[in-house]
């Protein structure tokens, strides 16, 4: 008697690992968008938060606001690079931010960080941003509906 599979059991096994593989897919999918979409929102949060602690620090005075300007910051970057404390002796510097996060949802990974953002201007209306003087908001540039079909420049 020979040992081994005949060619139907073969058939049949492949055709379970297909069936098995088509309901794996999208659920792995789905997981990984999950996962981009909460790095969004805590990039997202973390810019924000960086930006109102920099315009809370001009309206305290520790930032000398420039004449013509804003009580925001010029470039994202500058939350990472750090501001001179106007009130602080030896002019120790203020940072805001370690590092700025980058879009997750940009697929372009030569981008900078700071270019990987769309930015808002304080100047600029709520429903179309465009840059300007200052940063006073970010959002991304992705287009592509999130799981919740908003998309994810509308966040």
């Amino acid at each position: 008697m020979s040992r081994g599979f005949t060619l139907i059991e073969l058939m049949v096994t492949l055709a379970i690992i297909a069936v098995l593989a088509t309901l794996v897919l999208p659920v792995a999918q789905v997981t990984i968008q999950r996962q981009k979409e909460q790095e969004l929102r805590l990039a997202l949060r973390e810019i924000r938060s960086a930006i109102d602690a920099y315009k809370k620090a001009t309206d305290d005075g520790k930032i000398i606001k420039p004449v013509n300007g804003t009580v925001y910051p010029k470039t994202l970057t500058l939350l990472v690079e750090g501001v001179a404390d106007a009130t602080d002796a030896k002019k120790n510097k203020m940072y805001f931010l370690r590092r700025l996060p980058r879009d997750p949802m940009n697929p372009d990974a030569n981008v900078e960080a700071a270019d990987s953002w769309g930015k808002r201007a304080y100047a600029s209306e709520p429903d179309e941003p465009q840059e300007g003087d200052d940063v006073y908001d970010v959002f991304s540039k992705s287009t592509t509906p999130g799981l919740n079909g908003v998309p994810y420049n509308k966040w």
